[in-house]
């Protein structure tokens, strides 16, 4: 008895996440429509499904994906410090790249994607910002649209999915060529989050690693650049 109740939790959460990764999907690339602006509900869609999957299938905390009491302890995880240094890296890498291969140009592309939703002239509300911002994309991408497929697909399928429909949420109007290169950076930095994940099994130490990429990625090119 005990085991089909399990067997029955199993197949409704597998439906839900099915569910919430399909709407997230076709939220994001609603993107091709011009007239179209709902695809940033994407996010809130993923928080939405994380939490009501967790709670159907009576996640104990100890196995949840989003855990801020352990933040410290999953971080002294094997390999787990140095993939979350990675994407601070990338943005650097990035933006140098970025601005010697396209000039001020990508510069002013990557500030105007950014400026869409944060207020980059004032400091503390940007930050503020790039944590809510960091935190509601960790759960939605890696905690819900990652950590909840992974239990029905390979993990690698699961992250290059994921990756791509996070990564095209990123995509913005201008040069053909800035966008392909901002994109595919996204992707890159996307799947370097969803290791992190992976190894740590926390989407807290992944959105830490998320906004201090952010945050040093956009003060870097408003500084620099």
């Amino acid at each position: 008895m005990k085991d089909q109740k399990v067997k029955d939790v199993n197949k409704k959460t597998a439906v839900i996440t099915a569910i919430g990764a399909a709407i997230m999907i076709l939220l994001t690339f609603s993107k091709i429509i011009p007239t179209s602006n709902v695809a940033g509900y994407s996010v809130f869609v993923g928080i939405a499904f994380f939490f009501i999957t967790e709670a159907v299938a009576k996640t104990p905390r100890p196995e949840s994906g989003l855990r801020f009491n352990t933040v410290l302890e999953d971080l002294k995880k094997p390999g787990v410090a140095v993939w979350a240094v990675l994407p601070i890296l990338s943005g650097i890498v990035t933006g140098v790249a970025g601005n010697m291969i396209f000039g001020e140009e990508f510069e002013a592309h990557i500030l105007g994607r950014a400026g869409e939703i944060l207020t980059l002239d004032k400091a503390a509300l940007m930050v503020v910002q790039v944590v809510i911002a960091a935190f509601g994309e960790e759960i939605a991408y890696r905690g819900f649209f990652l950590g909840k497929g992974i239990k029905l697909c390979p993990f690698w399928l699961c992250a290059v999915a994921s990756s791509a429909v996070f990564a095209a949420g990123h995509i913005a109007a201008g040069n053909v060529e800035i966008v392909i290169f901002d994109v595919a950076c996204v992707f890159i930095d996307s799947l370097i989050f969803s290791i992190i994940y992976r190894k740590s099994g926390n989407c807290v130490v992944s959105t830490i690693s998320h906004i201090l990429a952010n945050l040093i990625s956009i003060l870097g090119m408003s500084v620099l650049f």
